[in-house]
């Protein structure tokens, strides 16, 4: 089984043990992966933004990414997000398992360049993945909301207000700009996906704290133990093979 973590903001070092990095190209472009092992079980990853979040989230390469995944043997793939919150359920500080999203973004990404293709997308998230992951939460007994509709937006800017409002009217629990991205891709490739969000801060309008990018970083860098201890102990209950239907979806997709 080969699993990829690939880390948001905030989130660059998974501890892993006797890690090399290598530089894969793809037809979409490069790609930056950090191999390792945890467990017996060959672990990749991928910072999101780059080294030093250097990368904005409007410029992500996530084909080459997920493509480079996919070239290496990935089966498995846990993101890792921080968002805000829009639901006054979830409070700063609480882990989220994202099971929906809405995509409000204006990059049409797909690996289907070709015909007209369709993928299923009713479900997005693995449900397999999901249930190890809140298995895992409680095992450990850390704290997660078993549920999360996550707002994907353009970038880099913030939201405003009255954006924030409208989400909330249409369901939204969290908002963030890069995840539903990866999620298309990732079952486009017949790969499982699943994520894991944060909220690091409320949404615009929420409260009078205003969203402030380095104190997002500070934030999930004092959440990392917890969740690396979440991504850990899900990857240690996993079963070796997927049961899922994710690796059939591109076979399913219609396709003129």
């Amino acid at each position: 089984m080969r699993i990829a973590i690939i880390g948001g903001s905030g989130v660059y070092d998974i501890a892993l043990l006797e890690s090399r990095e290598e530089i894969i190209q793809t037809e979409y472009g490069a790609a930056k992966i950090l191999l390792g092992q945890y467990g017996g079980k060959e672990i990749f990853f991928l910072e999101r933004h780059g080294k030093g979040h250097k990368i904005p989230p409007h410029k992500i390469n996530h084909r080459a990414n997920i493509s480079a995944l996919k070239s290496m043997g990935v089966e498995r793939i846990i993101g890792t997000t921080a968002v805000g919150s829009i639901n006054s359920d979830i409070k700063t500080g609480d882990f989220i398992l994202l099971d929906q999203f809405l995509d409000f973004t204006k990059q049409n990404l797909t690996f289907y360049e070709e015909g007209v293709a369709h993928i299923d997308m009713t479900n997005p998230y693995c449900q397999e993945l999901r249930n190890s992951l809140l298995k895992a939460s409680k095992e450990l007994k850390i704290s997660l909301h078993q549920k999360g509709n996550y707002i994907c937006v353009e970038g880099p800017r913030f939201e405003t207000s009255a954006e924030i409002k409208m989400f909330a009217l249409l369901g939204g629990d969290v908002v963030g700009m890069t995840v539903a991205k990866e999620c298309i891709l990732a079952r486009e490739a017949g790969i499982c996906y699943a994520a894991i969000a944060l909220a690091a801060n409320p949404a615009a309008g929420i409260s009078y704290e205003k969203p402030v990018i380095s104190q997002i970083l500070s934030f999930m860098g004092g959440k990392q133990e917890s969740l690396n201890e979440i991504l850990w102990k899900t990857i240690s209950i996993l079963p070796d093979e997927r049961s899922c239907d994710c690796v059939t979806a591109p076979d399913r997709a219609s396709i003129c």
